[in-house]
């Protein structure tokens, strides 16, 4: 691949630094100085139009011509983002950013108006965008009669309205402009990959829909801890979420984990566990639509698949494409890829994670004769195939991973104890026993925690999570030694770690997991201990950067967000934590 040779003039900056702006089909993300560095169009894993991030071409920015100090801000329950710079010369001016919502799975709307606070503000407006990760410039860019540009790019039309007055360098467009105190100025961008016909949007009308879609889409969930950010957990998920109900497991591809390690992944796709975790956390709150939308999903794999399950899948549910290296720059401390290896591994404890949603779904009765049909063939699927060795929770070498055997128990027993006639309920309770005997006799180390896996003694964060599903009882002495014994070896500083890599410091290996954080907040409260478990909850929701995304990992010594951004499962653990410990 040859990427376009003029590059704009925007680094990539440091991960807590960007927004996120998404309408379930695709997703942005927008920097400080209001630059789109990140956005696959037409939908999540296809090639990228701006991909500055990771080192290739195509970026759309609007800023102050003058010397200004950013702040941001999402209107509270969307992913409505206020880009907001204070200058000295003009004083305030705000740019309200979104994503048409609910997006179209064809057409990408991209909504800008700039509003003036005090006095009249100088603005620009640079829009460059390039398909196929940089290789493929805008074509054909022409100026109607009514100063709508048009253009191809990446094999789509393109679309660019309020920008009448703006001119042509190099096949970029600048427009430069003056806002003034009380007149929204406003800018739609579509990318489609069908004709533009029509009209362009009007932008008050569409500003309103997605308004009103934000609205209907997030619930209120009082009674939470931190409800404001619980509520942003919710509006990322759904953003993150398209209409075949599949949720992405984050925006972007190669962000590294961690400087110069290898470990890049494109996690533009949705990962069967994570989609549950999802599910469950939305389950703790209520029966709200993201429940429905993850059974819908999860259901549809299971009908197909069957025990052939794979981990990962387009958002369509189709199979994802094979790894392969893309000819950029990256990320600093990362190279790029798309497409990812997991469709080639097995993971049993997705299969426990697929009971244990469908038994929240049942609880809230929202389970129909589809979901049911599911779970039967997911508990058929651990019974076939609970003895193989598998990569785990953490998609590592296959073995027999203590996790996965016992995560499976606890999806067994909970679809037994919510939605099974008698017969079945006794069967898979009785599965469940043997698999736990399985655990204890191979699984358990000598000081009476579990371990890793059957042929591993270490310990790994992921063993936290059978006793909060119900595998064992949380008065067990197995859960309590798993925690301590977890918390003593594998935590800095209310920080926790995955597992143990070498012999280095946990953090010179990888970052910390905040996932794992917000899983030893809900142990520690289900062990009644309160204190410590808002403690945790608190240090690890302030991991997080001014827009209050998560990643996947948090450098404790750097203070720095790493790995893909935002990372679904993250904010589903944060949501589930604050739920939990609040009693709600």
């Amino acid at each position: 691949m040859t990427t376009k040779k003029t590059q704009v003039p925007y680094r990539p900056r440091s991960l807590r630094d960007y927004a996120l702006l998404a309408d379930g089909e695709r997703g942005a993300l927008v920097g400080p100085d209001g630059e789109y560095v990140w956005m696959c169009a037409p939908r999540w894993d296809s090639p990228a139009v701006f991909s500055a991030l990771i080192g290739g071409g195509g970026v759309y920015a609007l800023n102050p011509s003058v010397r200004y100090v950013w702040g941001g801000y999402y209107e509270e329950g969307s992913l409505i983002w206020r880009s907001r710079w204070v200058t000295r010369e003009s004083g305030v001016v705000e740019c309200r950013e979104a994503l048409a919502f609910p997006g179209d799975p064809h057409r990408t709307v991209v909504l800008r108006r700039v509003l003036a606070h005090d006095a009249p503000v100088e603005l620009r407006a640079l829009l460059d965008p390039a398909g196929d990760f940089g290789a493929d410039p805008v074509r054909d860019l022409r100026r109607d009669e009514d100063g709508v540009w048009h253009a191809r790019v990446g094999g789509m039309s393109l679309r660019w309205s309020g920008a009448g007055r703006a001119r042509v360098h190099d096949q970029r467009l600048r427009l430069d402009f003056e806002a003034r105190p009380g007149t929204p100025y406003d800018l739609v961008l579509e990318i489609s990959d069908r004709p533009l016909d029509g009209p362009p949007p009007d932008p008050d009308e569409a500003w309103q829909a997605t308004e009103n879609a934000w609205r209907d889409a997030v619930p209120e969930l009082s009674g939470t801890l931190a409800v404001r950010d619980t509520r942003q957990a919710y509006a990322v998920m759904r953003g993150l979420t398209g209409s075949a109900g599949g949720m992405v497991a984050a925006a972007t591809t190669s962000l590294p984990e961690r400087a110069e390690e290898g470990r890049n992944y494109d996690y533009r796709y949705v990962w069967i566990r994570d989609q549950c975790y999802a599910g469950q956390a939305v389950a703790a709150a209520g029966p709200h639509p993201l429940l429905d939308d993850a059974v819908r999903f999860i259901s549809a794999r299971l009908h197909e698949d069957g025990p052939g399950l794979a981990p990962a899948y387009t958002v369509d549910g189709s199979p994802i494409p094979d790894q392969r290296k893309l000819d950029l720059p990256g990320y600093p401390g990362g190279f790029d890829l798309v497409g990812n290896q997991v469709r080639h591994q097995f993971q049993l404890d997705a299969f426990g994670e697929c009971l244990l949603l469908l038994a929240a779904a049942a609880r809230h009765d929202r389970l129909g004769p589809d979901g049911w049909q599911a779970a039967q063939t997911a508990a058929d699927a651990i019974a076939r195939r609970r003895t193989e060795p598998d990569a785990g929770v953490w998609e590592l070498d296959p073995r027999r991973w203590t996790h996965s055997r016992l995560i499976c128990a606890a999806g067994l027993r909970s679809i037994a104890r919510e939605a099974a006639p008698a017969s079945l309920a006794g069967r898979w309770n009785a599965l469940a026993d043997a698999i736990v005997a399985d655990a204890d006799r191979e699984g358990l180390h000598p000081t009476g925690r579990w371990q890793r896996a059957f042929d591993d003694d270490g310990l790994d964060a992921a063993l936290l999570l059978p006793a909060l599903r119900g595998a064992i009882p949380a008065d067990d002495p197995r859960t309590a030694a798993t925690l301590n014994a977890y918390k003593a070896e594998l935590t800095d500083d209310h920080f926790a770690y995955r597992f143990r890599h070498d012999g280095r410091p946990l953090a010179h290996a990888e970052g910390a997991f905040v996932m794992c954080g917000f899983a030893v907040a809900m142990a520690e409260h289900q062990q009644g201990r309160t204190a410590s478990a808002y403690r945790w909850f608190e240090r690890n929701r302030a991991a997080c950067g001014p827009a209050g995304l998560y990643s996947e990992e948090y450098d404790i010594a750097q203070r720095e967000m790493r790995g893909n951004l935002p990372q679904a499962f993250v904010h589903a653990l944060m949501l589930e934590s604050s739920v939990r410990l609040a009693g709600a």
